[in-house]
């Protein structure tokens, strides 16, 4: 029988600040190339649950392993460095370097991870639909623009997961619709991909959901019960 692997694996973790328990006990594994939607109600662990995956910050218990490494046992500069091999990520607030063009913004990337390629930047952009706003910086840009080269720039590096933190939160029905068919497709190319959403309709994408209140799991759902357990999530 063959082994499923996991891209990622978290074991029982748990994040305390002071005396204020924000995640508690939390066990999953994240199947390579799966896309898994995070849910749940403001304060519920959500950033604080992506910001340890996404390897800013070390839980106080428990053990994170990513692509097969254990990272709890890593230093903040090794974190650093799995972050910029193996990360890409992609946040509700755009975060573009603003005297950039959007080329030199994708180009960045490059740049702290190995070599810049102006051509393969350029070819990322027009991957994303771009190619044509490239010389153009963020302020002339919408924000499905903006958020189509954060896109660009999460994925020049070739990652091995992406977390996206509400991708779609700032843009009109259009731009969301464009900004989810490059998600489809990434998925469909084997893409790891964990998406915080508070959107129904955004997670109704995914494969898998979990639900967080006050810092546990409390409802998950695989891909063919997804649409139906969405459904029954609207107070959320």
């Amino acid at each position: 029988m063959r082994m499923e692997k996991h891209i990622l694996e978290l074991q029982q973790v748990s994040m305390v600040y002071g005396t204020v328990s924000a995640l508690t006990g939390i066990d999953l594994n994240v199947r390579d190339g799966e896309w898994l939607a995070i849910m749940g109600p403001s304060g519920s662990g959500k950033t604080t649950l992506m910001n340890i995956i996404g390897c800013m910050d070390k839980p106080s218990f428990g053990k994170v392993v990513l692509d097969g490494q254990d990272v709890t046992t890593a230093t903040m500069r090794e974190l650093t460095a799995i972050r910029r091999e193996k990360i890409g990520l992609i946040f509700q607030q755009f975060h573009l370097i603003s005297y950039l063009t959007a080329l030199e913004n994708v180009m960045m990337a490059q740049y702290y991870h190995s070599m810049v390629d102006e051509d393969e930047a350029m070819a990322a952009l027009e991957r994303v639909g771009l190619g044509r706003r490239a010389r153009h910086l963020p302020s002339q840009l919408s924000g499905g623009e903006q958020q189509r080269v954060c896109i660009a720039r999460a994925l020049i590096n070739y990652p091995r997961l992406i977390l996206a933190d509400e991708p779609t939160g700032n843009l009109d029905a259009e731009n969301e619709e464009i900004v989810m068919n490059i998600f489809r497709q990434l998925h469909e190319e084997g893409s790891s991909i964990i998406m915080v959403t508070h959107s129904l309709e955004v997670a109704a994408h995914a494969e898998r959901h979990i639900v967080l209140e006050h810092g546990r799991i409390v409802k998950w759902s695989e891909s063919k019960e997804n649409r139906a357990v969405v459904s029954q999530l609207r107070g959320i």
